[in-house]
């Protein structure tokens, strides 16, 4: 599931303040601040959001600014918006399967293009709010394509499908932002089954392979493969976008934890939850090796831990709770669609983390962030500790 934290006027806010703390804190820093290592600051700056390429190619030739909005959108699939994180997915994505690669860079394209031309919002455009639904639909097209690689006509459905899922985000946005909820992936999962309902397995144009009930097939074995269990955890975060091969896979999760350690840590935790609640319920083994047992708990704890949510305590092991019940939700889900033929995809993920930001309860509420001031779960962290701190009075203050 992919989240909506956009550059709206309270993120731009928030973003300036942090950079003014950071200035002062480096001037407070006197001789030490120059001893750190001038790699760690170039780290550090291709870390998080990135806000200051976006300052940076604002003056420069047009295709450069295509490129980083384009890249924007392909890491927000992974609830990032770093544009270095979305180059290394790309590459990831084109490593397991270049014709996987060129779907998905065609559904960006066509979702980001679409958006353009009815004249939305740009700052959703720049963010990369337009392009990553139709990625997720498009690449979804081709690993249920039973037509093989290369198959060109899939392009035409591809771009189709991406065109309506920037044309559902702009229709959903005003209705769920009432209750300061995200679009997420409502788009991907709409269009998705949509098509696959209007193609059927057997269609001479555009044929695709039936889900299946993930208690379907041959009966469990009664002994776990404890290599491709472990496998499948990592494999888990890969599916996020269709991929289940391992070294892609982790260098999804290498370009995850470059935009934020926090995020990729739940993503681990997440799929790890998810593919207990897989073994808890006994679902075929082959789920648990391939990562589709996980990749809906990545999700959800990625979402609350940090991204939705001020990373605390409680909001930790809220996102490990949040990923057992999307996994469970997915098992429910996989086997009831899975009679029709359709998949679960990210269904549960995306209503769970819905769920999860319409609670009240004061406990959690007070760590909840606004959508349009989400950033990375770090810099959230550090927004939060200097407003706590701003909003506490100094016992050494005197007041004349």
């Amino acid at each position: 599931m992919k989240g909506d934290h956009g550059a709206g006027e309270g993120g731009t806010q928030c973003t300036v303040l942090w950079t003014e703390g950071q200035g002062e804190k480096g001037q407070a820093g006197g001789p030490r601040a120059g001893l750190r290592p001038h790699a760690l600051w170039r780290l550090l700056d291709c870390s998080g959001d990135m806000v200051g390429l976006d300052t940076y190619v604002r003056e420069r030739p047009f295709a450069l600014q295509l490129v980083v909005w384009f890249l924007r959108g392909v890491s927000r699939v992974i609830l990032a918006n770093n544009p270095l994180s979305g180059a290394l997915i790309l590459a990831a994505l084109l490593w397991a399967s270049p014709w996987q690669g060129v779907l998905g860079t065609v559904g960006v394209l066509a979702s980001m293009l679409t958006a353009v031309l009815i004249g939305q919002d740009g700052a959703e455009v720049t963010a990369g709010l337009h392009g990553y639904n139709g990625m997720l639909v498009s690449l979804l097209m081709g690993v249920f394509s039973s037509a093989g690689d290369w198959y060109w006509w899939l392009l035409l459905p591809a771009c189709l499908g991406a065109a309506a899922c920037t044309f559902l985000y702009s229709g959903l946005s005003p209705v769920l932002d009432r209750w300061d909820l995200p679009v997420a992936v409502f788009p991907f999962n709409i269009v998705i089954v949509l098509y696959l309902l209007v193609t059927r397995p057997d269609n001479p144009y555009f044929p695709h392979y039936p889900s299946l009930p993930v208690g379907a097939l041959q009966a469990n074995a009664t002994e776990l493969n404890t290599a491709q269990l472990l496998q499948g955890i990592f494999l888990g975060v890969g599916q996020i976008f269709a991929c289940d091969s391992l070294g892609p896979s982790l260098l999804i999760l290498g370009a995850t934890l470059l935009y934020s350690p926090l995020q990729a840590l739940h993503a681990v935790l997440g799929s790890a939850a998810g593919t207990l609640a897989g073994l808890s319920v006994a679902v075929r083994h082959g789920s648990l090796y391939s990562g589709l047992s996980g990749f809906n708990g990545a999700l959800g704890c990625m979402c609350v831990g940090g991204l939705f949510f001020t990373f605390s305590w409680r909001s930790h092991l809220f996102a490990i709770a949040t990923a057992f019940l999307c996994s469970y939700v997915d098992i429910a889900f996989s086997n009831l669609l899975g009679t029709i033929g359709l998949p679960a995809c990210s269904w549960a993920a995306t209503l769970v983390v819905t769920l999860m930001l319409l609670l009240t309860g004061r406990g959690l509420a007070t760590y909840r962030i606004p959508i349009g001031q989400v950033r990375s779960p770090e810099h959230n962290l550090s927004s939060r500790s200097q407003w706590k701190a701003g909003n506490t009075l100094d016992p050494d203050s005197t007041v004349v």
